[in-house]
């Protein structure tokens, strides 16, 4: 074979060999684009947003055949013990939204991967907060990093049944309460007992929230939860001890007015049965009534009024509000996040049919502005009251401290432990849980 011959030879074998490479590479990268890809998508009941959530998955899900979402459903405090008993065992969902109070010892324990910025349809991190109002990111920001996006901002304001109201001699439109001293002489002109079990309540509390509803309570008085430094816990003892003083008096050995062992309020307000006539609730509370009841939507026997203050408040502070923010676990492999943050920029893409259908405010600034949000019923003292509020408090022992003000509640409640006592065991619990992380 000639010198030429030999080299065509060469050139054909390399060609050959450079084509199969192409080839195997190339079925290579489909394989793994074609991959198939799970997603457990974790998140709390709304029968509302449960509808238009496996719609959106369906679609996801044809858009991209190698992607299957599998989505579980419980109650909100119960998902926050489900979320943490899987992470401890190793098994945590791929996707998942809690309170930011709740998911942000997710973001400093490093059990959730940041945004993967173009999967999600953006460019950085600006660009992300960019879109969405002030400070909204922040609380899921880390370390120059983004570990969510927020499914909602919700704040609380006091929904009203007017037919209790007027049953009790009320006239909802004058005789609202504006103060915590006028929910506790309206709830005892509303309020029906059989012996001393409540079977009409005129208000009741939201107990398992006591960094979003209450902590603002003792603000108003003065109190503060931490110190501005970091430093101190339960700050103010006068403003702490007259919280829990009124809460005791609030209780089934005081006026026996509410107490945390019965049915959350506002669980029951859509029923209209005449068993509850306030509900502290949020917004997504009026797409929950046009579901459960269409009846009393429709019938104008309801209205909204803002978060009550005392009477001698130092401060005119609302309830905290609080966001729910999609986040993705970081243990996933990198198609799965990657898959995972494409399909919740793809349901987040839906602000207007969320708030249209669930009633849920998608913190943007376009939905603030939009004509959907302020044709809403009652959006205005929404967001009047959300300029009265800050962001609920939310840091790695914010669990800790939720659990440690349950305790002092019910223990004042149903125990019958002094106010005083109860704020000292409060605060020496809770300086000790501030101390640690401050050492870690």
């Amino acid at each position: 074979m000639t010198k030429k011959s030999l080299s065509l030879c060469c050139i054909a074998l390399l060609a050959v060999v450079v084509c199969a490479f192409l080839i195997i590479s190339g079925l290579m990268r489909s394989s793994q684009v074609d991959e198939h890809v799970v997603i457990e998508f974790w998140t709390h009941e709304d029968a509302n947003r449960a509808a238009l959530e496996d719609r959106y998955a369906a679609e996801f899900m044809e858009l991209h055949p190698n992607v299957e979402i599998r989505i579980t459903r419980q109650s909100s405090t119960k998902l926050i013990e489900l979320v943490q008993t899987a992470f401890a065992a190793g098994e945590g969902p791929t996707i998942f939204n809690l309170s930011v109070n709740d998911e942000y010892p997710y973001i400093v324990n490093g059990r959730v991967a940041p945004i993967d910025y173009e999967a999600a349809g953006f460019r950085d991190r600006a660009d992300v907060e960019e879109a969405y109002l002030d400070g909204m990111i922040s609380p899921v920001v880390y370390g120059g990093e983004v570990y969510g996006l927020p499914l909602e901002l919700t704040n609380w304001c006091i929904f009203i049944n007017k037919k209790v109201f007027r049953d009790a001699g009320l006239d909802p439109e004058t005789d609202y309460p504006r103060t915590w001293e006028d929910v506790v002489r309206i709830s005892e002109q509303i309020v029906k007992r059989d012996g001393n079990i409540l079977t009409r309540r005129g208000f009741d509390f939201r107990y398992p929230y006591f960094l979003e509803s209450m902590v603002p309570m003792v603000e108003q008085l003065g109190g503060k939860l931490i110190s501005d430094d970091g430093r101190e816990a339960i700050v103010g003892e006068e403003a702490w001890v007259k919280w829990l003083t009124f809460m005791q008096e609030w209780g089934p050995n005081g006026l026996n007015l509410g107490s945390p062992t019965y049915r959350n309020a506002r669980s029951l307000f859509n029923n209209d049965n005449g068993d509850i006539a306030m509900a502290l609730t949020g917004l997504y509370q009026e797409a929950r009534i046009k579901y459960d009841n269409p009846a009393f939507y429709e019938s104008g026997e309801w209205m909204v009024v803002p978060f009550p203050v005392f009477e001698d408040a130092l401060c005119d502070t609302a309830c905290c509000y609080y966001g729910h923010y999609y986040m993705v676990n970081a243990d996933a492999d990198e198609a799965t996040r990657r898959a995972s943050w494409e399909f919740i920029s793809y349901m987040l893409s839906h602000g207007e049919e969320y708030l249209e259908q669930v009633a849920i405010i998608q913190p943007t600034k376009a939905l603030f502005e939009s004509e959907t949000f302020k044709s809403m019923p009652y959006a205005d003292v929404f967001r009047s009251d959300f300029e009265r509020g800050h962001i609920v408090y939310y840091g790695a022992a914010s669990g800790e401290l939720q659990s440690l003000i349950r305790s002092a509640v019910g223990s004042v409640m149903l125990q019958g432990e002094s106010p005083r006592n109860a704020y000292l065991r409060l605060k020496s619990a809770a300086q000790e849980v501030i101390d640690e992380g401050r050492l870690k």
